[in-house]
């Protein structure tokens, strides 16, 4: 599946600019709308699979929908966009010519088909992987560590196919061929899971998510003026009312929604059942809590995800904007240069498991080497170098110009620590809040905890997009050329860079100081007490 998301993503920077024209701002613009419509989708899916359909059923349904989008997306692009056949090569011999104005409607309806069903569809299905291990087993819930992990090499394999091959395809511009294989592997990829189902292990949704926070903040506000009983006297089901689901213990956190659970005379109606707008129980309570609690960290990883986007639009242009060619002989698009991102990705997972988490488990004493926090925090460390590695390559390659009107002769390899220095902070980043989001969440809220994960590259998209025009507005005034210019030649494009620095040194001080502040979530199965490690 991820082979067609990454032959999409890979194709649609280089795609803008030769196929449908536009300027090298616009394009990165467009790609973070694009990326981060993916991901906010996922927010959606998660809600539809936590609260009706199920992980299962959301899974196929988001499928069948992505795979329209792809074939939408082959028939727009063969009709009406890709005009002469096989323009918009990467030598541009052949130019395309302007596309009509049906042909970038249909265009910007298939690809945004295609976000609505990918994003839908991966929230559910790393859930709905991680539901197949028992977390209060020990040995299953180190094995659902290595599953997020594997999950990730296997989204990475995905994109090297599709970054390497599909990417040739774009090169000598062959799109048309490039989408119908992103096509097929959609639809391999449904059929492969559903093969599937009669070893899955399924649970059902627990109902609407929103509303059960909305009842919480109803039930405290109703009972601001009720003074909080002593102890721990507060509103709970017995363990068969609530099938499969454990409870969550009380924390100490955000007392005023615990009034919520305080029972009271008018809480009842009509015999023994309850107002749920006037009374809550403890569980529902602290998932509110988790949520809120969660919120702060989320934010910080957003900044990472304005980092991780660069690779889909700036590196891209900033390597179309160097010498291309290796040996004399061959010559690399340049957004093939994410095969570095991908194999840093596959390398960090193996070097990870078998070499920093035992060697940080005796160390630590954690059997999971470190804690998911401390990985989040790494990965920060690790994509602020990598910006900082692109910095430099920019400043060598403007340094490097002979002719203006041409790319450097600086080659694209350069390029190749960046690539790898993101991908490494990846394995840290990226798995760290699989883990963190999934096993912090309560039981019926797993895949909206997975969505977080996916929300975050969708606001890291969505601000990149408007720290490009912000910084592209503030550095034309006066007739400036900017830095972000349609020639790099004439831009500064390292002090984008280096701008992402700063704002990531920043965001990595407050991650440590909420990461300090943050207490894990307690569950509560069979009359014992599960802490989940974070």
């Amino acid at each position: 599946m991820n082979l067609a998301f990454g032959g999409v993503a890979v194709d649609l920077v280089v795609f803008l600019r030769r196929v449908l024209h536009q300027e090298n701002a616009e394009a990165a613009n467009n790609i973070s709308k694009w990326t981060g419509t993916v991901y906010i989708f996922s927010l959606f899916g998660a809600f539809l699979s936590d609260s009706y359909m199920g992980r299962y059923i959301t899974c196929i349904v988001f499928q069948v929908i992505y795979l329209v989008g792809l074939m939408m997306l082959s028939l727009s692009s063969l009709f009406f966009l890709v005009v002469p056949s096989k323009c918009g090569d990467g030598v541009g011999l052949r130019p395309c010519r302007p596309p009509s104005q049906l042909g970038i409607a249909l265009f910007y309806v298939s690809t945004y088909t295609t976000a609505f069903g990918i994003g839908g569809y991966q929230p559910s299905v790393a859930t709905f992987g991680a539901d197949q291990f028992d977390e209060s087993d020990a040995t299953e819930r180190r094995s659902k560590l290595a599953f997020f992990s594997y999950f990730y090499v296997a989204l990475n394999v995905g994109s090297l196919f599709s970054n390497s091959f599909l990417a040739f395809y774009e090169d000598k511009g062959m799109w048309i061929r490039g989408f119908w294989v992103s096509t097929v592997a959609v639809a391999l990829g449904l059929l492969v899971f559903l093969l599937g189902t009669p070893y899955y292990r399924h649970f059902k949704p627990t109902g609407n998510l929103v509303t059960r926070m909305v009842q919480v903040f109803s039930a405290a506000f109703h009972k601001r003026h009720i003074q909080m009983p002593p102890g721990e006297d507060l509103h709970e089901v017995e363990d068969d009312e609530e099938s499969r689901i454990r409870k969550l213990l009380h924390r100490d956190q955000l007392r005023c929604l615990d009034k919520a659970a305080i029972v009271t005379e008018e809480d009842y109606h009509a015999g023994n059942t309850k107002n749920p707008w006037r009374l809550c129980t403890v569980t529902q309570v602290e998932e509110v809590k988790c949520i809120l609690g969660m919120m702060p960290i989320w934010i910080c990883t957003i900044v990472y995800s304005v980092e991780f986007t660069q690779m889909a639009s700036t590196f891209v242009e900033q390597g179309t904007a160097m010498d291309t060619n290796l040996f004399g002989r061959y010559r690399v698009p340049a957004a093939s240069m994410s095969v570095f991102d991908i194999t840093s990705v596959l390398l960090s997972v193996l070097a990870y498991r078998f070499v920093v988490a035992p060697v940080a488990s005796r160390l630590t004493k954690n059997p999971d080497g470190i804690t998911d926090l401390q990985r989040m925090g790494s990965g920060l460390v690790i994509a602020l170098f990598g910006m900082l590695a692109a910095a430099v390559v920019e400043i060598n390659r403007r340094r490097r110009v002979v002719a203006m009107d041409q790319p450097s002769p600086m080659s694209v390899l350069w390029q190749a620590p960046q690539y790898v220095l993101i991908g490494a902070s990846e394995v840290f980043m990226y798995i760290g809040q699989l883990d963190f989001f999934s096993g912090q969440m309560p039981d019926g809220l797993k895949c909206f905890g997975s969505s977080l994960c996916m929300a975050s590259i969708s606001l890291g998209n969505f601000a990149s997009m408007l720290a490009v025009s912000a910084v592209t507005g503030i550095t034309t005034r006066r007739n400036r050329r900017g830095w972000i210019t349609k020639n790099l030649n004439y831009g500064h494009l390292e002090l984008f860079f280096l701008l992402l620095v700063g704002l990531s040194i920043l965001d990595f001080i407050l991650f440590v100081a909420f990461a300090v502040i943050y207490k894990g979530t307690e569950f509560k199965e069979g009359g014992k007490h599960i802490s989940i490690d974070i």
